[in-house]
């Protein structure tokens, strides 16, 4: 069932303005006058299984492309399934920004970040992280915000409170003056106002089709209108581009990148897997398969990482084995932390620790150890980690 179409059968319903749940702020300058005057541009499409899923970002791509048929595009598809803010923020160099200068970056983590559980502070210092990020890479580049629908989200918003999530996204995007789009509450508004149903429509946090136009018709609308025409660019707004703000949080992950496993001092017990796949029939992420990973499962097998920076972690492969690993830095308290999630049963889930953050800015020594204790519901003491993440 298209959009156009449910609006038409129900004449007697005033479908709500897109328009009331966008805010411009900096507009997309840059990425007009890359795509309408230089025409050459690189969009790039950073997320969770939203954005790696067919739908809205196709729709996006062919709308751009037939808007501007003598443009060179290049887009990057830089969506995983189950990646939050946190995940975003260290893989953002790796898997955007080594692809070339970026010129129109669309990011969502919402729907993640509730899911996951992200705590508010570190999607702050994540946000924050991915936009300085981008934007000390190439200070032209624009940056679109967006906040998708789930059921919790409805729910919240029917009780009259804001989703930290989408507040944490309208927050970042309101500091550095970013366009953003607060679908989640579009969804739940319009649901309210009789247009569609969830159940019948919608269906999904992984939206149908029809949701899925749904999204594009609101970044349709932000592209449409956003967009300055040409000539109204002048230099010195685009020297203002340059000029950050003040930090959000001195905490945030601005320079957050990969680092190998290889980096890692280990005992016997454990072993680098050139090409990890799973012995067992639950499910994959893309980059989570088919990698190198520094694996083991023997309880007390150690290693310990020399690092520099002021955040550490790990990013690793949580499926229905996955242990609890205790961990200590520069040889202070011991902590613990168990690496099997309420979805690990039935898949290989892409997880990401932080063992600390908020470090002194030096070189620092890590030590983890594989504990004997497991969680009641995983099947054994694996740990099996793709990278590591540090912030300098």
């Amino acid at each position: 069932m298209s959009i156009s179409f449910l609006f038409s059968s129900a004449q007697e319903i005033t479908p709500l303005p897109f328009s009331s749940y966008i805010k411009k702020r900096g507009g997309l300058d840059n990425a007009y006058e890359a795509v309408a005057v230089r025409k050459n541009a690189t969009i790039a499409f950073l997320g969770g299984s939203i954005t790696f899923n067919g739908g809205w970002r196709d729709l996006v791509c062919a709308y751009l492309k037939q808007r501007f048929p003598d443009t060179r595009f290049h887009f990057i598809a830089a969506g995983i399934p189950s990646l939050g803010s946190l995940p975003h923020a260290f893989r953002l160099q790796r898997d955007v920004l080594d692809s070339g200068k970026i010129d129109l970056l669309f990011l969502e983590a919402a729907v993640n970040d509730q899911v996951n559980r992200t705590d508010s502070i570190t999607q702050v210092r994540s946000l924050e992280g991915i936009v300085r990020h981008i934007k000390i890479n190439n200070p032209l580049t624009d940056i679109v915000m967006m906040s998708f629908a789930d059921p919790d989200k409805t729910k919240l918003y029917v009780q009259g409170i804001t989703p930290v999530s989408v507040a944490n996204h309208e927050l970042v995007a309101t500091h550095y003056h970013l366009p953003s789009i607060n679908l989640a509450k579009a969804v739940c508004d319009k649901m309210a106002n009789y247009e569609f149903s969830w159940e019948k429509d919608f269906k999904d946090l992984h939206p149908s089709p029809f949701g899925q136009e749904l999204y594009f018709s609101a970044i349709k609308d932000l592209l449409s209108s956003g967009m300055a025409p040409a000539g109204t660019f002048s230099l010195k707004r685009k020297k203002n581009r340059s000029k950050l703000p003040v930090l959000l949080n001195k905490g945030s992950f601005t320079k957050g990148r990969y680092l190998e496993i290889e980096h890692a001092v280990h005992d016997s017990s454990w072993i680098i897997n050139k090409s990890w796949s799973p012995e067992d029939a639950l499910g994959t992420r893309p980059g989570f398969v088919n990698v190198p990973m520094l694996v083991s499962s023997k309880p007390g097998s150690s290693f310990t990482l020399q690092f520099k920076g002021n955040a550490i972690g790990m990013a690793m492969v949580s499926g229905s084995d996955a242990g609890i690993v205790k961990y200590s830095i520069d040889n202070g308290p011991e902590q613990q932390v168990d690496l099997f999630t309420e979805w690990s049963r039935s898949l290989h889930l892409p997880w990401y620790i932080l063992f600390g953050s908020s470090l002194s800015d030096t070189d620092h020594l890590l030590k983890v150890t594989i504990s004997s204790e497991k969680n009641e519901g995983s099947k054994g003491t694996a740990c099996r980690i793709v990278n590591f993440l540090v912030n300098n």
